[in-house]
């Protein structure tokens, strides 16, 4: 197991935190605004960084208890997400989101995990002319529309 960063060429492996929560789609914005308003997320030239996968079926049932009271049948909840980030390895920093997003989610008992994570950071090389990379192939980023606005129409 690696238990520590290490460097090539044109990146530095670091060790960070992965934090993943799950949520309904329709709370992410606000969940996410109190994230960032503690941690910017940021990645070199870069922030508010995180991924939010596609919409599932979230699966549960309600015991005694439960703000929703005890229910015999299991829920099936659609349009449920997984958003994941990064944050640096402080637990404190960490605490603080963790509340946040408790804070800021429409659960009583949210999904937030944290684990331990290598992951890369580019060392800022110029490699404006490397063929691979977004701006040298489709340039559609300057022409595409926002992923946002596709979803509002």
């Amino acid at each position: 197991m690696i238990d520590s960063g290490f460097e090539t060429k044109s990146l530095r492996m670091e060790l960070l935190l992965l934090v993943t929560f799950q949520a309904p789609a329709a709370d992410v914005e606000r969940i996410m605004e109190a994230v960032v308003a503690i941690a910017p997320l940021r990645m070199g030239e870069y922030d508010g960084n995180a991924y939010q996968s596609a919409q599932g079926i979230e699966r549960y049932r309600p015991l005694e208890g439960a703000a929703a009271g005890a229910e015999i049948e299991l829920r099936r909840r659609p349009g449920t997400v997984e958003v994941s980030f990064e944050l640096p390895d402080d637990q404190g920093l960490a605490a603080r989101v963790v509340e946040a997003i408790f804070q800021a989610h429409s659960y009583q008992e949210p999904v937030i995990r944290i684990q331990p994570l290598l992951t890369s950071r580019s060392k800022g090389l110029d490699d404006r002319a490397n063929p691979n990379r977004w701006w040298n192939t489709t340039g559609d980023w300057k022409t595409a529309p926002r992923p946002e606005t596709i979803a509002a129409e």
